[in-house]
């Protein structure tokens, strides 16, 4: 299967300011199963229906392998029957006057493949998506999780080079959202289709995606395995839209700095003088831990005092809410927490759980090489056995 490659590309609908797609470069390999997550209106839903030649470009170009399928310089539009994709909407789409067979072999009949192949091809998929007891029923007869596994199937049946997935989740409940993901994963996995998934929700992305392309505003803000983009968001706004509970911020460059902001502007005073420039620092909930009155706090880690205010559990999980001066903290946890509110506590983390950003709200990677390269450890030299004998 070859790989998709988007240069340059530019989509506006027209007045000032009204560009959906900026500038967008990427890249999507062989096999790659890339979730496209952002807002909305940022964007995504657009690129995807670009690749599928939906929307024309205002801009720049698509090529799929070595094939130019889409350029306004060059005077080149491939329809999209012939770019050998499919597409999945987030409405499913499915014909309520054709039975789940007949939706099925829909695109193989379109095609004109012969009968003997399109049954074997439509038993086949109907088979792995365990929809085959269902042949005979129409569409308003199932669940919504049995019209998505239909909705798949027809575009599975094809056997397209590329399937385009536009928030085929959205309209499940939790327990079903969370089945289709694993049956999602097993089905690349099983077809080595290169899959493209835009959504809006950031565990799905994190769950299923070989790779992240994160966007915003028309713009690509990072692009990553899902470990890159939630260990090392490229900018504030990442960091804070990857991530439940949000990230804690602490602004360090305002006149006025809330007292957890002086702490750990004080702390990196003293440990990281080389750092200028910090405009922030985020603290994941997970990366916080918190020490009662007279418990030990290791050495040569970020602290500030608070109080407890809310312990939430989530099932599994707890979150703390934490009271550090004019501002608050959130902490999450997998053990039952041992305090109650309205404890006093010391909340603390190691410097390579630090996220820090410049004014603009970059990544600063000179934070990253000083606070989180692990250092090596120092090793006295041994003595040599004659010095031992004397």
């Amino acid at each position: 299967m070859p790989t998709i490659e988007l240069r340059d590309v530019q989509k506006s609908y027209g007045g000032q300011g009204a560009n959906a797609v900026r500038d967008l470069n990427l890249e999507i390999g062989d096999g790659e199963f890339m979730c496209l997550l952002g807002p909305s209106g940022c964007g995504k839903t657009t690129t995807l229906r670009m690749i599928a030649g939906l929307e024309n470009l205002s801009g720049g170009e698509i090529r799929v392998g070595d094939r130019l399928v889409d350029s306004i310089n060059q005077g080149v539009f491939v329809a999209p029957e012939h770019r050998h994709m499919g597409l999945v909407f987030q409405s499913y789409a499915l014909w309520p006057h054709l039975t789940i067979e007949r939706n099925t072999d829909f695109g193989l009949r379109l095609r004109k493949v012969p009968k003997a192949e399109r049954e074997q091809r439509v038993d086949a998929v109907m088979r792995v998506l365990d929809i085959e007891k269902y042949r005979h029923r129409y569409p308003s007869q199932l669940s919504g999780g049995q019209q998505q596994r239909v909705a798949l199937a027809r575009m599975l049946a094809v056997n397209p080079n590329v399937l385009l997935l536009d928030e085929p989740l959205s309209n499940l409940d939790a327990r079903l959202r969370l089945e289709m993901r694993a049956e999602l994963k097993a089905l690349h996995a099983a077809f080595k289709t290169t899959i493209v998934f835009v959504t809006h929700d950031q565990w799905e992305a994190m769950t299923l995606a070989t790779t992240i392309a994160v966007m915003n505003e028309g713009t690509l803000q990072q692009m990553g395995t899902p470990d890159d983009i939630y260990e090392r968001p490229a900018n504030r706004f990442v960091a804070e839209f990857v991530g439940s509970p949000p990230i804690n911020i602490m602004e360090l460059g305002s006149p006025e700095l809330s007292e957890r902001a002086f702490a750990m502007k004080k702390f990196l005073a003293e440990h990281f003088p080389s750092l200028a420039g910090v405009g922030s620092v985020g603290l994941r909930p997970e990366a916080l831990h918190i020490s009662e009155a007279g418990e030990p706090v290791p050495e040569k880690v970020f602290q500030v005092p608070g109080v407890v205010t809310g312990i939430l559990p989530t099932g599994g999980n707890w979150i703390l809410e934490l009271q550090c001066g004019d501002g608050t903290l959130f902490l999450t946890t997998h053990e039952v927490p041992e305090v109650a509110v309205g404890t006093d506590v010391t909340v603390w983390a190691k410097p390579k759980s630090l996220h820090a950003f410049d004014s603009a709200g970059r990544r600063i990677e000179e934070a990253d090489r000083l606070m989180r390269t692990p250092k090596k450890a120092v090793l006295t030299k041994a003595p040599k056995l004659k010095e031992l004998a004397g």
